[in-house]
């Protein structure tokens, strides 16, 4: 995912001291974390040494993971990524830890249930957008497009062809991620 690794280490070169911060919390620890004190913790992503697997959704869900949605999600750990791009503000979803793979996942099967209800195509979110909306960015999972969603309803609008191309655009942030 050599995309999302050029927007990572954009990220780190407009961050102080080359780490990112966020609150700390003693009961949800991430490999992505060098150091804390008493209220934030310092990180920058890592690569997953053992990648996270996306085989027991796509047997729970009886359809084949866009390769494009595996890569993004098995390739770091990670707190979200701050950007904007030309549809306004972008907070990209990663990977804290396990343990928030594994809510990524029971989410996805919710999402996976309303979009089946509505006969809508599977889309996987990447990244939140205004904090004051609902609206996210996903991964169509037949396509591998970039889709602006709402929640329960079809795509608004096709933003990027990949997430590729649409990681290459972003413009990388160093701002506190807003609680979605």
């Amino acid at each position: 995912m050599q995309a999302l690794t050029e927007f990572i280490d954009a990220t780190l070169n407009i961050a102080e001291s080359g780490l990112l911060s966020s609150p700390f919390h003693a009961d949800w620890r991430s490999p992505s974390e060098l150091h804390q004190d008493s209220d934030l913790t310092y990180w920058k992503p890592v690569r997953q040494q053992a990648p996270v697997s996306f085989e027991g959704l796509s047997h729970a869900l009886e359809l084949e993971i866009h390769a494009d949605i595996k890569a993004y999600y098995a390739s770091y750990w990670s707190g979200t990524l701050e950007a904007d791009s030309s549809e306004g503000r972008v907070s990209l979803i990663q990977l804290w830890n396990v343990e928030d793979f594994d809510r990524l996942i029971a989410n996805l099967i919710g999402h996976a249930m309303v979009k089946q209800k509505s006969r809508q195509g599977f889309t996987v979110f990447i990244a939140n957008t205004d904090p004051d909306t609902e609206i996210f960015l996903s991964i169509d999972n037949s396509s591998g497009a970039i889709l602006l969603e709402e929640p329960g309803k079809p795509p608004l609008r096709q933003v990027e062809t990949d997430i590729h191309a649409f990681l290459r655009r972003l413009k990388p942030k160093n701002r506190p991620a807003d609680i979605y």
